[in-house]
Parts: structure tokens; C-alpha cells; sequence
């Protein structure tokens, strides 16, 4: 990773800010994007050179001037990594329509606007694209309507960009961390759009952000297409594949057992 350009959206927290943190160790120049920016000084004695950018994934032109700024300061892009996500937990029934187009704006949209302009650099460097979705783009998770449908529809996107660059040296990574300790379901939208506020996990049993960032870079090394973490995750993709029935009671039941869930 000596010197290869990085892009990271959702940069500020969780997942985006472990795999800044990795990169930054391990010699590459970061592009930090974000709604909120990044100034940790503990970043910046790792990677004085970096680059922070205020950025909306949700704004194509935000989009736009992310890809456009790191190109002016740099003059190239090796790796995009398109992290930047929100989710929700809501029935459908109940949801209002705001929260899942705010999901699909964020999770989907994000990543196409960012993949659209940053793919003539990666098919020069013959770099990699990567999405970081969620054993939720595998199975529909009920309670999370928007962030299924918006990871599904990454994940789709992705493999076809894929396959429509197969011949031409593009790396596309579809990396599935299952649940992580970080903040997403605390910031997760409920029904009205406001945040849920709180996690209806016990986040001290689950994987930490900084092993994520390190299974991440490792699945870049190798230039794989998916990587699925945590063995309910990598069960619940198998399972479903053979036995999608018997899968969606399992899910339910599992589910319906998280504090405060929306349906028993």
C-alpha cells in the first residue's frame, strides 16, 4: 500500500475511520471524505500528506469534486473505497417513504456517484473499487427495508461493473463485515427519520472496526471479488443459497429477540 492513492467515504467514524487509520500505517496517501470532516491528529503524524474532503455522498457534485480534488493534489487514484452508509429499523408498514430514499441517497446512490467519476483513474492505475455492504445486501433483513433494498442494489451494481470491466485490469471488492461495534445502529433511522439513538446490540461481543479495516485491506492485497466476515454471516450467506425458506424464520426469529424490535 506505499504510496497508493485512497479514497475513503464515511471516513469520520466506525469502519471508514479504522481502514484511514490501517492505510495511514501502511504508507498509502488518504483522501478523507465526509459530511463532518477529519482533523485527528493522531491521522495526520501518520499520513502528514492526506487529504480532507467535506463531502455528501447523497450530492453528485459533491461526488464530483471529491474525485476532482484528489486527482488536482495527487494525480492519480489506486483505491476507492465506498463506505459511507446509514441504515434504519422500521417496518415497512410504518416507515415513512423519506427514510428509505434517504438510505437508497446514502448507501447507493453514494456509491455510483463516487464508482461514475473515479472509474476513469482506477481503469488507468487498474486499481480497485470497492463497496463495503452488509450480509443484508445476501438476505433480507425485516426491520430494515431501506438498508437491505439499498445494499442489494450495491452489490448489483458492483458485480456488473465487474464484469463489464473484467478485461481491463479493474479490481471490484464486495466486502460484507456483518455486525461490527460502531455507531451505525445508534444513528440509525426510525420510523419518522430521527435517530434511533441507541444500539439493540451488545457491541462488546462483536467485531471491532480496526479488524474489519485490516480483513478489508488484506481482500484489496489479493484483489478478491467478496468478503464476507463472521461465521453467522458466512452462514447465513451459505444457508440461504440452499434452504431460503428455512432461512427467513431463522432471521425472524433472530430478529425479533433484539431490545425494543419492531415486531414479534
Amino acid at each position: 500500500m506505499k504510496d497508493k492513492v485512497v479514497i475513503i467515504t464515511g471516513a469520520s467514524s466506525g469502519i471508514g475511520r479504522a481502514l484511514a487509520f490501517e492505510f495511514a500505517r501502511r504508507g498509502a496517501k488518504i483522501v478523507l471524505a465526509s459530511r463532518s470532516g477529519m482533523s485527528d491528529p493522531g491521522l495526520l503524524q501518520l499520513s502528514p500528506d492526506m487529504l480532507d474532503v467535506r463531502t455528501d455522498v447523497t450530492r453528485e457534485s459533491d461526488c464530483n469534486a471529491l474525485i476532482q480534488k484528489t486527482v488536482e493534489k495527487f494525480g492519480r487514484i489506486d483505491i476507492l473505497v465506498n463506505n459511507a452508509g446509514i441504515s434504519m429499523r422500521a417496518l415497512f408498514s410504518e416507515v415513512s417513504l423519506v427514510v428509505i430514499r434517504q438510505l437508497m441517497d446514502t448507501n447507493f446512490w453514494g456509491t455510483v456517484y463516487c464508482s461514475k467519476f473515479a472509474l476513469p483513474y482506477l481503469l488507468a492505475s487498474k486499481g480497485s473499487l470497492v463497496g463495503v455492504s452488509s450480509v443484508a445486501g445476501y438476505k433480507g433483513l425485516p426491520g430494515r427495508t431501506g438498508y437491505s433494498a439499498s445494499k442489494f442494489a450495491m452489490q448489483g451494481f458492483l458485480e456488473v461493473v465487474r464484469i463489464e470491466n473484467m478485461k481491463k485490469g479493474l479490481h471490484v471488492l464486495i466486502a460484507c463485515p456483518g455486525f461490527t461495534a460502531s455507531n451505525i445502529r445508534n444513528v440509525a433511522l426510525s420510523k419518522d427519520g430521527s435517530a434511533q439513538g441507541e444500539t439493540p446490540l451488545d457491541e462488546s461481543r462483536l467485531m471491532t472496526a480496526e479488524q474489519v479495516a485490516v480483513h478489508i485491506i488484506h481482500a484489496i492485497e489479493n484483489r478478491k471479488d467478496r468478503l464476507t466476515l463472521t461465521t453467522m454471516g458466512k452462514m447465513t450467506v451459505l444457508l440461504n443459497k440452499f434452504f431460503p425458506k428455512f432461512m427467513d424464520k431463522m432471521v425472524y426469529n433472530h430478529m425479533a429477540k433484539e431490545a425494543n424490535s419492531p415486531f414479534k
